[in-house]
């Protein structure tokens, strides 16, 4: 009995969620696994490469945000004015030749270019992605649509540094040539597998000029729910920021936990969301997901607090599991709230917005954490990241309080909706 339930409950979830959606699931997948080899030894790579101080890795991350900026600006305008697919391939293809420049670079000058390059090409299609969860699903599966996502990324990032910290051992190079390669095979499968979804034009027929298109973003920046929600999220982008850009310097520099320590600790984190993201966002489906993001930003906090005050490899592991806790309750919720702000033909834009939610943290998280370590007790880089996170708490409850019932009231479709007894796989 228990193994037929074990068989046929993966079979009831697949049959949920259209066969679209899984075919996009795989590609991300194939591109995650590339990126898992790399991003978790990012900072480690620079300041060994070219030894440099962490105020100067805080400049590549800057620059990388910068640069982002304007791709998910470009990519977000481009994505509900042609479509998705074309806007997903050109970031995955952009992505490979930015990551072999990076990896060929033997200057700090040539790396700093290609890292403008990375964030410039390698995030345009970021939005496409997001929108086409928000167009292939109705709105009540969108968060456990988005957290499915997120256990296939973190599946690859499960196996991705521990193998990483190997490689790294041996040269970073290796690396960079499987991002490459991983983020060309996505390309490919994605050309050949997965068809168009941007939804017909509506109303007068007419579909709107580029000019038009990135005009649409004034509409977004005076949605004021809107931009209070981004404000949240790039407090809540400062906190998760730290566990990629200052946590694996400040563990081996200040405690002496090696590249494959902290591969350990990223392979947990990620264990944990392929384990356990998909029943936390159904456990909390019927949750109001406001005070689940401001709950979940309390356990972040708790979570990169313990490392100012701990000085274990066991407790860095115990402070980590806490950490991914918080962030299986708010990553699925943050984005299924933009699909639900976002008006069916600007979902792109809106997507692209919400990339300032970790553009901004990136430009100058990893700055302000390298002036602490570098100039001044670097436990105040935790103390500090928990007090950012205590007040992205208040903010969502602020905003629980100014809009719950707007954004937390029962699913209203903008879009796709199923009718009563239609199969979610015929639906698209």
């Amino acid at each position: 009995m228990l193994l037929r339930k074990l068989l046929t409950r993966p079979r009831s979830i697949y049959n949920e969620y259209p066969s679209q959606f899984w075919v996009l699931v795989v590609g991300t997948f194939i591109d995650r696994v590339g990126g898992a080899l790399v991003f978790p030894f990012f900072a480690l790579y620079i300041t060994r490469k070219f030894d440099v101080p962490m105020t100067q890795v805080g400049l590549v991350f800057g620059l990388f945000a910068a640069s982002s900026v304007v791709g998910t600006t470009l990519g977000g305008a481009v994505t509900d004015r042609l479509g998705r697919k074309g806007m997903l391939i050109f970031g995955l293809v952009g992505s490979a030749s930015a990551t072999l420049l990076m990896g060929l670079a033997n200057t700090m000058g040539l790396f700093l270019i290609s890292t403008v390059f990375a964030g410039l090409l390698g995030n345009s299609g970021n939005p496409a992605q997001q929108a086409m969860v928000a167009d292939l699903l109705p709105p009540r599966k969108r968060p456990q649509g988005f957290g499915i996502l997120r256990v296939v990324a973190n599946l690859a990032i499960t196996i991705g540094p521990a193998i990483g910290g190997l490689l790294a051992a041996r040269s970073y190079l290796l690396l960079f040539v499987c991002d490459v390669v991983a983020s060309l095979i996505a390309a490919v499968f994605v050309l050949f597998t997965i068809r168009e979804t941007k939804p017909e034009t509506s109303g007068s027929g007419e579909a709107e000029s580029m000019g038009q298109a990135f005009r649409g973003y004034g509409v977004v920046l005076r949605d004021g729910i809107f931009m209070f929600f981004l404000a949240a999220c790039i407090l809540r982008g400062f906190v998760a920021m730290q566990m990629t850009s200052t946590l694996p310097v400040y563990l081996r520099d200040i405690h002496g936990v090696a590249e494959r320590g902290y591969g350990y600790i990223m392979s947990l984190n990620a264990a944990m969301v392929v384990v356990f993201q998909f029943p936390i966002t159904r456990w909390f489906r019927e949750h109001r997901p406001l005070r689940v993001m401001a709950w979940g930003m309390v356990l972040y906090a708790l979570g990169f607090g313990m490392y100012g005050f701990v000085s274990l490899y066991a407790l860095f592991l115990v402070a980590i599991a806490v950490v991914t806790v918080g962030e299986m309750m708010t990553a699925p919720v943050a984005q299924s709230l933009v699909s639900r702000m976002a008006p069916e033909a600007m979902r792109g834009r809106y997507m692209a917005v919400t990339g300032f939610s970790w553009v901004i943290p990136a430009a100058a998280g990893p700055t302000l954490a390298g002036l602490l370590i570098d100039y001044s007790d670097p436990r105040l880089v935790w103390y500090t990241t928990a007090a950012v996170g205590i007040g992205a708490s208040v903010m969502f409850l602020l905003l629980r309080r100014r809009a719950g019932e707007t954004l937390e009231a029962a699913d209203e479709p903008r879009g796709l909706e199923l009718a009563p007894g239609e199969d979610a796989r015929e639906a698209v």
